[in-house]
């Protein structure tokens, strides 16, 4: 998956998994240098694999800049951290003696419109990073979505030509986790993979692509076979690319024990479905913000849990074809592609259309004839496909109309699960 010179994000995660460890990743990022630089810290000397995050502030990820300068200039709250406002070099005083061979660091941010932010990165020596033209637009923003694609175009071209002999950029899809729950596994696949074939057509040669934890660990298992057997046929040959899983997006267990049972089981999807990497939520994602300190215990935990997975043996061997999570992203993907050569015009075009429509996105270029629901298996089914050219077995499952009350009982199926 990757060359042995490649000091980069997409490097060190392929030299974990040759060893058979799990990457385990936070979602950590706070206004301040000082505590940003500790968070760093206390990731890199925790128990585990680890690689480091910077989580962009709201202020930012939206382009209001000088916003965000002023509210770092009061000492205003922010829940994230100012790239732009505190500057490229300051952010290097940060990582030096941080960020290295052994710790690589991700600037994660959410912006339709990155191509300030994917400049400052660089210049502050961080060569990986996440999003996508879809997967940012939708749901964060009114941006076009036409506009979202020219953007990414330009800041894919200007990560990727930051690249080195020995340090490739990598770029990670956030399409696997589109609104993070109610979302049918087989849209999340064909949308990690369209993003990953975008970032590749714009010169990007490490990626990473993303899967969301959803209702049923069984169909969460199919559709990382989904994943990897797609983006196996779909990637050029000489991208290097690896699975990244997410801990459950939506309404986290409001008790300890319930968050503590859905991270393990996150982490064991994790290995059991042959993810390289892990983005973990805490116990506190509940109520607020995590602490540092609670971060690093939900880091160890996940760590943990997949250290005792790995020497328990395999488990289960999962369907190595995706079943039909496979039949229904394969269909997304080449109605897609069949559009036009440039990934990003059919993107437009596939939304347009809706060949490509997400469920209960409110954004202007989502058509939003799609529905799901949650089956009594707990698995998540289509219930209206709207336009989308799915296969025959994809037949929605019938259902009544959604209300709001069945909307939040939908919302709330994972935290009942896990704190019962």
């Amino acid at each position: 998956m990757t060359s042995p010179s490649d000091r980069g994000f997409g490097g060190f995660v392929a030299r974990a998994r040759a060893r058979g460890d799990l990457v385990v990743q936070p979602r950590m990022g706070f206004a301040g240098a000082a505590r940003m630089r500790a968070g760093l810290e206390r990731t890199k000397r925790a128990a585990g694999v680890t690689v480091g995050t910077i989580t962009l502030d709201s202020y930012t990820r939206l382009g209001e800049y000088a916003a965000a300068e002023a509210a770092l200039a009061r000492g205003a709250p922010l829940n994230g951290y100012p790239l732009l406002a505190h500057g490229a070099a300051a952010t290097g005083v940060l990582l030096d003696g941080v960020q290295d061979d052994s710790f690589p660091v991700q600037v994660r941010h959410g912006s339709a419109r990155p191509r300030a932010i994917f400049a400052e990165l660089v210049a502050a020596g961080v060569h990986a990073t996440e999003g996508g033209p879809v997967s940012y637009c939708l749901p964060y923003s009114r941006t076009p979505l036409r506009e979202s694609v020219r953007s990414w175009a330009d800041a894919c071209e200007l990560l990727a030509s930051a690249g080195r002999p020995d340090l490739v950029p990598h770029l990670e899809t956030f399409g696997g986790c589109m609104l993070g729950q109610l979302c049918p596994p087989g849209l999340l696949v064909a949308l990690s993979v369209l993003e990953g074939l975008f970032f590749a057509q714009h010169g990007l040669r490490s990626i990473s692509l993303s899967y969301a934890q959803q209702t049923s660990t069984e169909q969460d298992m199919q559709a990382l076979a989904a994943l990897h057997r797609l983006a196996a046929r779909e990637l050029p040959a000489d991208v290097r690319w690896h699975s990244v899983l997410y801990a459950y997006m939506g309404l986290y267990p409001s008790t300890g024990r319930g968050a503590e049972r859905l991270l393990r089981s996150a982490a064991s999807l994790a290995v059991r479905g042959g993810a390289a990497r892990l983005i973990v939520k805490t116990a506190a994602e509940a109520h607020r913000i995590p602490t540092i300190d609670e971060n690093v215990t939900a880091l160890e935990l996940a760590s943990h849990t997949a250290r005792q997975d790995c020497r328990g043996g395999p488990g289960p061997v999962p369907d190595a074809s995706g079943g039909g999570v496979y039949a229904e992203a394969r269909a997304l993907v080449h109605a897609v592609r069949e559009l036009h050569p440039d990934v990003g015009t059919a993107l437009v075009r596939a939304f347009a259309r809706g060949l490509l429509d997400v469920p209960f996105c409110l954004h202007p270029d989502n058509q939003g004839r799609t529905r799901s629901v949650i089956d009594g298996g707990g698995w998540l089914r289509w219930s209206s496909t709207g336009g989308l050219p799915l296969p025959r077995t994809a037949a929605p499952q019938p259902a009544r109309a959604m209300t709001a009350e069945g909307l939040l009982d939908s919302l709330a199926f994972v935290r009942r699960a896990y704190d019962s």
